[in-house]
């Protein structure tokens, strides 16, 4: 059950997310200042996130940061790093978390693994596990 619910938790936040940057948005406030252009401006808000991210994976960046809730059983478990693809730890340096893959069944190729505890260095892969980038993580 508390699965169900961190799943739809994330589904609300993402589609909360996708709403806001959408083309087109109303004013915040009533008689506040207009939302700006969406279609004329970058295509999301200037996060401090590299622009290779999806938004799902910035979600699960913003859930990291906050400590969950997550919506899938294994995020946080300890990734082992088998393939080597990543710098030599020692077990249990290094933990993953699902990014959501629209229109995936299950949990899909995409994660972000971090390093540390707190987490001190971060990498995101969208082919599970045979490439990682380095993202650099605004503070």
């Amino acid at each position: 059950m508390q699965k169900w619910f961190r799943l739809a938790l994330l589904v609300v936040a993402v589609i909360a997310a996708l709403e806001w940057w959408s083309p087109g948005n109303p004013p915040s406030e009533p008689g506040g200042p207009p939302a700006p252009d969406l279609r004329t401006a970058p295509e999301r808000p200037s996060s401090g996130y590299p622009a290779f991210l999806p938004s799902e994976a910035v979600a699960t960046l913003d859930l990291i940061a906050r400590g969950g809730p997550y919506p899938y059983e294994r995020d946080g478990t300890v990734f082992q790093n088998r393939e080597q693809r990543l710098p030599a730890q020692p077990r249990g340096y290094y933990r993953e978390y699902t990014v959501p893959t629209p229109g995936s069944r299950d949990r899909g190729a995409r994660r972000i693994v971090t390093g540390g505890d707190p987490p001190e260095v971060f990498y995101y892969t969208d082919d599970h596990y045979r490439s990682f980038r380095e993202v650099q993580v605004p503070q």
